[in-house]
């Protein structure tokens, strides 16, 4: 349950913060005092389904997106790397491997003259 309050006090103060709103004014907005909204943010309370129907409607996000994990951009950028990375060596192996296959063949063919 921790992990949940965790995920939801994130996105609400990074929603909070993208919309340029205080503590205070969402707070204000949603006829919640700023301490609860402090709270909700400190993982110190839990929400109703009122309370997370109004934030999301101040946020302008559908509710389900408030239990959304955040994405590490740190372990998109590693596998985009290292996808580039893969994706190099796959184009490196198969141009040894026809140049082998081409070496293979000539010496093959000029075997076969003598």
């Amino acid at each position: 349950m921790a992990h949940i309050k965790e995920i939801l006090a994130y996105n609400i103060r990074l929603l909070r913060k993208k919309s340029g709103l205080s503590q205070e004014k969402l707070a204000e907005a949603a006829e919640l005092s700023a301490q609860t909204i402090s709270d909700i943010e400190g993982c110190r309370t839990w929400v109703s389904d009122k309370t997370l129907e109004s934030l999301s409607k101040i946020l302008k996000v559908d509710v389900f997106q408030l239990f959304i994990p955040p994405v590490d951009a740190s372990a998109v950028n590693m596998d985009l790397r290292l996808y580039n990375r893969l994706c190099l060596l796959k184009t490196a192996m198969k141009e040894d491997i026809d140049k082998r296959l081409d070496d293979f063949y000539l010496s093959e063919k000029s075997a076969s003259r003598n």
